[in-house]
């Protein structure tokens, strides 16, 4: 039974308040997920900052484009130094997602770090293991891309 461990760090160059605000809102979720993935939040979350204890349900096609419900619970928050999402209901048999936020140079370091454990093990490892891993580690690619944009590089005027 293998639990996975993935770590990704980006630097956002802005101030910790605007970049709590921006992830503290789950629906900021939409805008951050590859379209690909056809994310859609179920629940009525619009303009609500998150809370413990917060559950948030999504459909999500991250394999072959088949639908399956996906029911993560915010289990802990420290304002504006991280919290933590678990999958209640899901493709996963365990996903314990922790984002950190420190002020640092001038902006953000933002640190994710996630464990997760596939369905179905060994079997579920050996099948679709090395994919998922991938898949994985696209979405936050292209997270930290996207992040780029909401919050770009501050120009240095002369």
């Amino acid at each position: 039974m293998s639990v996975y461990r993935k770590e990704w760090q980006a630097f956002i160059p802005a101030d910790l308040d605007s970049v709590w605000e921006f992830f503290s809102r789950p629906e900021n979720l939409d805008n951050i997920t590859p379209k690909d993935m056809k994310f859609e939040i179920i629940s009525d979350i619009s303009g609500k900052e998150m809370y413990e204890g917060m559950m948030i349900e999504y459909k999500v096609s991250p394999i072959l484009r088949i639908p399956t419900t996906w029911v993560t619970e915010i289990t802990h928050i420290q304002p504006k130094k991280f919290f933590v999402d678990e999958q209640r209901v899901g493709p996963y048999t365990m996903w314990h997602h922790e984002h950190h936020f420190e002020e640092r140079d001038g902006g953000v370091l933002m640190t994710d770090l996630l464990h997760y454990r596939l369905p179905a093990e060994p079997i579920g490892s050996l099948l679709l293991g090395r994919f998922i891993s991938n898949k994985v580690d696209g979405i936050f690619k292209f997270r930290n891309e996207v992040i780029k944009k909401y919050f770009p590089e501050k120009k240095i005027q002369d």
